[in-house]
């Protein structure tokens, strides 16, 4: 039996970031040989790589700067408060900051110290025994506004929402971010909406109508009421406020003099 302390495996754990078996393991494998265990548990990462491209996502972290917004995904909560998990996030978004790339797949392939960030998060997979998923990255170029949001205390942010805007001020804009938050719009305004979606929803709410055996003459009336249900439901300007439902958010920002150009909102684990 090779000879091993706990504080060896502790050592090789805070080094690679494996499991305790793991690291149990590689440093019998290595007889005891710190660097050869290293590499024993290098190449068990990317070996199991391949093992890891099936698994879900569900968990991650949601960080911004300077109107940027990045979403890293993994799968589970445990990797999603470690600090090392953190502290890649919060890289990739300097580096999203510095090379400005136009989304996730073009911050995926920026180069960075001798390679693309997609191998960047690959290694950081090996190392830390979980799927990482690179999932989102927008950055606003006006005055934004962001919003943060943790669904539970000891877990880092899972909802992150920035708005870019004029006019009005800061804690409006702050205040519009949190609606966002809690109420999933997907659009700006209704001529944001693609003409294939509302056509959807126009067949969908017809065909329901007519199963639902509705007057024939009614029909039209019912289906208009319907897409305009899902404009209130999924358009921002549209949508009732959170705060105040007998308001719309559209009442509601041009009292408070802003105007919403655009929006993003990112929830861990959500297209």
């Amino acid at each position: 039996m090779p000879a091993f302390t706990a504080a060896d495996v502790k050592r090789l754990r805070d080094a690679t970031g494996a499991g305790m078996m793991d690291a149990k393991k590689a440093l019998t494998e290595a007889d005891g040989e710190y660097d050869k265990a290293i590499e024993l548990l290098r190449v068990k990462g990317a070996k199991d790589v391949g093992k890891r491209l099936e698994r879900s996502t569900t968990n991650g972290i949601v960080v911004s700067k300077d109107g940027a917004l990045l979403e890293l995904d993994c799968e589970t909560d445990f990797v999603a408060k470690n600090a090392d998990f953190g502290a890649l996030a919060e890289r990739l978004l300097g580096i999203g900051l510095q090379s400005k790339p136009a989304d996730a797949a073009a911050l995926l392939a920026t180069e960075v110290d001798g390679q693309t960030v997609e191998k960047l998060i690959e290694g950081e997979s090996a190392r830390i025994g979980e799927k990482l998923v690179l999932s989102r990255f927008t950055a606003f170029e006006g005055t934004t506004a962001v919003y943060l949001h943790k669904r539970a205390t000891d877990l880092p942010p899972a909802i992150g929402v920035a708005v870019q805007y004029t006019g009005g001020s800061e804690e409006a804009a702050r205040s519009l971010a949190m609606h966002i938050a809690a109420a999933r719009p997907r659009y700006l305004t209704r001529e944001e909406v693609p003409a294939e979606a509302v056509e959807t929803e126009r067949r969908v709410a017809e065909q329901t109508a007519k199963e639902e055996g509705k007057p024939e003459q009614a029909i039209s009336k019912i289906v208009e009421g319907r897409v305009n249900a899902y404009y209130k439901d999924f358009v921002l300007l549209e949508q009732p406020s959170i705060t105040e439902p007998k308001r719309t958010v559209k009442q509601i920002v041009e009292e408070a003099g802003l105007t919403v150009e655009r929006f993003a909102r990112f929830e861990v684990g959500q297209a």
